[in-house]
């Protein structure tokens, strides 16, 4: 199972972004889909998840601002993130949970958020 991850940049504070995750080599039909982030010095965090009945899960400090979704017929999971703060500045990666609880992970895109 491949995971590779995208549409992170340079965006100023109150910005949007969309992160793209397309996930290949797998046919787990019943997986969770999720979204962590790792700042500079700090340890990766959980910030979303969505299962495959289309189930979703928010931290406490995205909720409202990020949108996280998937498109099945694509093996995509994305990250709608909205009103960036400086503090969302990090490393997001992907990761991809099979039926048997075997995780995988991309390789991180990174979202730098300043003026």
């Amino acid at each position: 199972v491949q995971l590779q991850a995208s549409g992170g940049g340079l965006v100023q504070p109150g910005g949007s972004l969309r992160l793209s995750c397309v996930v290949s080599g797998s046919a787990s039909s019943i997986n969770t889909l999720a979204w962590y982030r790792q700042a500079p010095g700090k340890q990766r965090e959980l910030v979303a998840t969505i299962t495959s009945g289309g189930s979703t899960y928010y931290v406490g400090s995205v909720k409202g601002r990020f949108t996280i979704s998937r498109d099945n017929a694509k093996n995509t999971v994305y990250l709608q993130v909205n009103s960036l703060k400086p503090e969302d500045t990090a490393v997001y990666y992907c990761k991809f949970t099979d039926y048997y609880g075997t995780e995988y992970w991309g390789q991180g895109t990174l979202v730098t958020v300043s003026s």
